[in-house]
């Protein structure tokens, strides 16, 4: 029950897979969520939603990918109020150093747990950056 009250109010999800995105719809039910494709709709979208507690990106995405996204994030000042969990199948080390120096505040391979997820959801929500 704690869990589910410090969950985050509003969650972005940045990936190119629309299956992806049902996923997490039905992972995370009763969490709003905002709903990307590439780096560069995310934008757009946490412009549109600056109420934003979390975003979840994936790694590989046409147009801007999530290391991309996240060094603008980083620049623009936003990871300081709004952090960002990295998805990827990759799931090579130097890909998860990158994305972590860059300021991710997680990094999570593909495929996952349902609870991991939860887990991490709630971890972030509760604590912020």
């Amino acid at each position: 029950m704690m869990a589910a009250l410090m969950a985050p109010a509003k969650i972005l999800i940045a990936d190119d897979s629309a299956l992806m995105h049902k996923l997490m719809t039905a992972l995370l039910p009763g969490i709003a969520l905002v709903h990307a494709m590439d780096g560069s709709e995310a934008l757009s979208r946490l412009a549109e939603h600056p109420d934003l507690s979390l975003m979840i990106v994936d790694l590989e995405m046409p147009t801007m990918n999530g290391l991309e996204l996240i060094r603008r994030l980083e620049t623009a000042g936003v990871l300081a109020r709004v952090p960002v969990v990295v998805m990827t199948t990759e799931g090579r080390e130097h890909d998860a150093v990158a994305c972590l120096r860059a300021g991710a505040a997680a990094y999570l391979r593909k495929p996952f747990q349902h609870q991991e997820l939860v887990d991490l959801v709630a971890a972030l929500g509760a604590h912020g950056r």
